[in-house]
Formats: structure tokens, C-alpha cells, sequence
């Protein structure tokens, strides 16, 4: 062979320095299982499994029930199958300088076996050092250091009154928004789980903030909303949440009947579904007693609804958010007032130019 046809060496990259050179590789391939995959995997990554769910059942069944030799036997046949169809599928037209980044769950037979032979074709393969279990530890470690060099604008305000709405209108003006809630896919308070949509695992929710902070500019500030340390099932990473709570705030009102129209356009399964409201209003018993949610449910089901948002938002949601902000952020005493006349579109524009604006 001559030494233009030489197979190239596979590289290997330590986790920690992997997550600041994700951009330099052309693509990421997680070569684990479709169900490893979905439940977390690298930001951007593409998924190449080199045995697919069942037959990585069906090998670790034979390492346990027959033995090592014969498992790796039929795992190498399985492996090269798949490796196969993935370089016919996506590889065939890739040009000699793409430089693919791999891993599996320790960095071992499965990555390596793809690293390979995609090495022995030519490419330049990297192989990140441990897998995915040492790139997740090295994303948990990074993420306070991450959380820290950031300035934070925290958009407070009561249930209702237009938070997201006003992040999406900061972003639209060219700020940098951070919205768990959009990546947690939940609306955070106990009503805020999305016919459905599920949530992600939290490793998956850990990622995708990682990855939404480290895209982030430190010279400029990133608005956030005042969530509690969970949305729906998910954890905010602690040293993120210490943060947000250490950071200047925006105090966002709305008159009370612009919140009860922007709560039944937001949650407008609700009026579409009221026996699913119901259904979730009955999770408020411990706290509001049966009989004030009983009274609750009759009213939803004689079709008076916004009358039952309101209640909820002036007996039960005010209360409670006004103590935890009030406890939890520090600055909020000093707040921006920002007191919207109503909730279109416009006013919510007008109010993010300004934020914008004055954030210099």
C-alpha cells in the first residue's frame, strides 16, 4: 500500500477540551443506540447507531447468557452491517478533508469500531476521550463556570402578565434570551404541562442550557424569566439559578382582564378541553381545599372559565408568586417598572426596544 493510501490514525480528545471545539469538527455522530440518543446526546449531534435498540439487547443477553467470545462474534457482524449502510447512507459524498467527531457511552468498541473504519478510508476520525459518560461530567462541571461569566436581566412579573411573550419580543429585537421554559417544554407552574408535548430527560435539559450559555456574548446581558428552581420536572442547574436570583430585575405588569385573555389564548387547551382542566385544577386540592377547587370545577364546566382564571390568579397565583420573588431574588426591590397597557404585540415591541435600549 502506498503511502498516499494509508489509513489515518484516530484521534482521540480529552471530554473537557471537546466541549470548546465542537464547532471546528464537521459533524458529531453518536454512535449509540436510538434510545441513548434520544434520551441526551452532544449538542448537534447526528445519531449512527452501530447496533441499533434490539440488537444491543440481543448482545449483552448472549455476553451474560452464552459468553464473551461468541457476543463479540455476532455484535462484530451486526456492527460492520450498520457501519455499512451508515457510510453508503451519508458518507459516499463527503470529500477527503471532513473531519468527523464520534462517540459511544465510554468511548470503546462501538465508536471504535466506526473510527475505524472511516479512519481506514482516509478520514481524519476523533474520538472523544471516555464517551459520553466523561463528556456529560465535563458539561456538568462547566455549566457554573459557564452560568458565572454571564450578566443576567431577569424579567419578573405575576402569572399572566405577557414573561414569555416579552422574551420573544427581546429576542426579536436582537437581545440574547435565555427561556427555560421553551426548552424544558412545560409552563412551569402546575398547570403548565403541554397536552402532548413531553419534557426532555434532564440531561437533555442540562444540554440544551449548556449549550444555550455557551453561545452566549459575556459583554452583553441575557434576559431570562424568574422561574422557580423547577419547570414542570426539570432542575435548573444550582449555579445558574443562583445567578438569575443575584441579578437585576424588570418588574412586568398587566391590568388583571389583559392577563385572563393572554392566559386563555396561552393555555387555550384549557377552553377547548375543559374536562382536562378540571383534571389538573383537582392537583391544587391540598392547597386551596375541596371546596374552593370544587367550586372551581362547576364554575369551568357552566363554561365560566375566565371567571376561574381570574380567581386562580388573584387568590392563588399572586399571592404565592409575590412571596417568592420578593424571598428569593435579591434585587427585585430595585426592579424596572415596566407597566404594559395591554398585551399586543405593539406593547410588547415598545417594551422590549426600551429594555433593549437602556441595557445599553
Amino acid at each position: 500500500m502506498g503511502r498516499d493510501n494509508r489509513p489515518m490514525p484516530v484521534h482521540t480528545l480529552p471530554a473537557a477540551d471537546a466541549l470548546t471545539r465542537l464547532a471546528s469538527f464537521d459533524t458529531i455522530i453518536d454512535a449509540r443506540t436510538e434510545d441513548e440518543y434520544a434520551l441526551d446526546h452532544v449538542p448537534g449531534a447526528v445519531n449512527w447507531p452501530t447496533l441499533d435498540n434490539a440488537e444491543r439487547i440481543t448482545i449483552g443477553t448472549m455476553y451474560k447468557q452464552v459468553n464473551a467470545f461468541e457476543a463479540k462474534k455476532r455484535g462484530a457482524a451486526l456492527s460492520a452491517r450498520n457501519i455499512a449502510a451508515h457510510i453508503e447512507r451519508e458518507v459516499l459524498d463527503k470529500p477527503k478533508g471532513w473531519k468527523p467527531l464520534v462517540y459511544c457511552w465510554r468511548g470503546g468498541n462501538r465508536s471504535g469500531a466506526l473510527a475505524t473504519i472511516l479512519g481506514a478510508i482516509g478520514f481524519q476520525v476523533t474520538l472523544i476521550e471516555g464517551g459520553y459518560k466523561a463528556w456529560r461530567a465535563a458539561l456538568v462541571d462547566d455549566i457554573p463556570r459557564l452560568a458565572q461569566r454571564l450578566q443576567y436581566r431577569v424579567v419578573c412579573g405575576p402569572t399572566g402578565s405577557g414573561k414569555t411573550r416579552l422574551l420573544q419580543a427581546l429576542a426579536a429585537e436582537g437581545a440574547q434570551v435565555l427561556d427555560l421554559e421553551d426548552l424544558a417544554n412545560h409552563r412551569s407552574s402546575v398547570l403548565g404541562h403541554i397536552p402532548g408535548v413531553p419534557q426532555p430527560s434532564q440531561k437533555a435539559f442540562d444540554s440544551l442550557i449548556w449549550d444555550a450559555l455557551q453561545r452566549f456574548d459575556p459583554a452583553r446581558p441575557v434576559f431570562v424569566e424568574s422561574e422557580s428552581k423547577k419547570v414542570g420536572n426539570l432542575r435548573v442547574p444550582d449555579a445558574l439559578m443562583d445567578a438569575m436570583r443575584e441579578s437585576p430585575c424588570i418588574d412586568l405588569q398587566l391590568p388583571d382582564d389583559e392577563r385572563v385573555a393572554l392566559l386563555l389564548e396561552d393555555y387555550d387547551f384549557f377552553v377547548k378541553d375543559p374536562d382536562f382542566f378540571c383534571r389538573r385544577l383537582e392537583a391544587l386540592t391540598e392547597l386551596r381545599g375541596k371546596a374552593v377547587v370544587g367550586d372551581w370545577i362547576e364554575k369551568v364546566r357552566a363554561g365560566r372559565t375566565p371567571e376561574v382564571v381570574l380567581e386562580l390568579l388573584v387568590q392563588h397565583y399572586d399571592p404565592l408568586y409575590t412571596a417568592s420573588i420578593q424571598r428569593n431574588f435579591s434585587q427585585y426591590a430595585n426592579a424596572v417598572a415596566c407597566a404594559l397597557p395591554d398585551r399586543s404585540p405593539a406593547a410588547m415591541a415598545a417594551c422590549a426596544r426600551d429594555l433593549v435600549s437602556n441595557a445599553g
